[in-house]
């Protein structure tokens, strides 16, 4: 008796199973399946940072209207500030869902929009000027999401606890993590010890700990959308670790974020800090969560490339934007009709007249007195 006798549905099964149509439609089902998880995390992404920059104006403005009242009330008083931090924890909650969708590796980079989207929003809250600069960046920003999003590895992890679990205990990471403590404990004594306040060094502290922040959102967040569509993982011991960890690093990294921002102004520390925080965003997808196991080069490459378009859009948006609203800060003594200058209005700050103002006599003569000096 032939095996097709014997078993027809075992063979009826391999022959459906061989069959390459059928292979094809299952691939391209699984595919696309994939596809509308990744589209609905880098959805939830974009807005998240669009609404954060839309809070952040919002913000600013209600500390603008407060400012140029004639008796000012505190800040967390007004609706108009309350209503930002509302929408500023909307965005996000967005993008912590966000990484329970989607790879690391693709949402970390598109912080860019709310940087970007900050400039657009800016101009119809704060009344700030539209310049060259800003829309130049936002097209490079554009440009360099399009490619992030195209080219970033399309996979589809399942982040259950025994996945992290897993990844936990990797030599991968163990290595990883070594050489990360070892830097950060190295940078941290030349910042406490030898009082090094360099704005590389601060911000270097702050992606170091970004890194863990971002490995352990994704656990946490993949942990409680793997409990909604499929099993329960919270009640195992490495959520609440890795919710520890979540919670510890935030705080830290604000705390260094905010020296930053007390020394240097924020034009400077926003797109280094975005980059910072990128890069090392990246580098912990990448080991952790193994996102481009199996990848072309070309595609590294143009990912690559999209993530130096959205560096360089940031740095165009930010550059010089707090310069142009200092307010003047001396008097121009030149511009005094029948008045000529005939020495520097600041002294030499080597001098022991530094911040004080030259002796009118000295230095401001009348062209009546000019005459008779001749």
């Amino acid at each position: 008796m032939s095996p097709s006798n014997e078993h027809p549905g075992l063979i009826s099964f391999r022959m459906d199973w061989l069959d390459p149509l059928a292979v094809q439609g299952t691939l391209t089902s699984s595919y696309s399946k994939s596809l509308k998880i990744h589209l609905f995390g880098v959805l939830l992404a974009i807005l998240g940072n669009l609404v954060i920059s839309i809070s952040l104006n919002i913000q600013k403005y209600s500390h603008l209207r407060s400012a140029q009242q004639e008796h000012p009330r505190p800040y967390f008083r007004s609706v108009l500030w309350w209503g930002g931090v509302i929408l500023m924890a909307l965005g996000e909650t967005g993008n912590f869902v966000a990484y329970g969708f989607a790879p690391v590796t693709l949402i970390a980079p598109l912080g860019c929009m709310s940087v970007t989207g900050s400039a657009i929003t800016s101009v119809m809250f704060l009344r700030e000027n539209l310049r060259a600069s800003d829309l130049i960046g936002m097209t490079l920003a554009l440009a360099g999401t399009y490619l992030l999003v195209n080219f970033a590895p399309n996979i589809t992890q399942a982040i259950s606890a025994r996945t992290v679990q897993y990844y936990f205990v990797g030599w991968q990471f163990m290595i990883y993590m070594i050489l990360e403590i070892l830097v950060f404990c190295i940078l941290l004594y030349f910042h406490k010890r030898k009082g090094m306040k360099h704005i590389v060094i601060l911000l270097t502290l702050v992606a170091l700990l970004a890194s863990v922040t971002v490995i352990s959102v994704k656990a946490v967040s993949g942990m409680i959308t793997f409990s909604v569509m499929d099993k329960m993982q919270l009640t195992y011991p490495i959520f609440y670790i890795m919710c520890i960890i979540m919670i510890a690093s935030c705080v830290f990294q604000v705390k260094l974020l905010n020296q930053a921002t007390k020394l240097y102004n924020t034009a400077t520390v926003v797109p280094v800090n975005h980059i910072f925080f990128t890069i090392s965003a990246i580098i912990a997808g990448i080991i952790f969560y193994q996102e481009f196991l199996g990848a072309a080069f070309l595609t590294i490459f143009i990912y690559l490339f999209g993530c130096f378009l959205s560096f360089l859009g940031v740095v165009l948006v930010t550059r010089n934007r707090e310069k142009e609203h200092l307010p003047q800060s001396y008097i121009d003594f030149g511009n005094v009709p029948g008045k000529q200058i005939l020495d520097k209005i600041q002294p030499d700050s080597s001098g022991l007249s530094y911040g004080t103002l030259p002796d009118g006599s000295d230095s401001i003569k009348s062209p009546n007195e000019e005459k008779k000096g001749v």
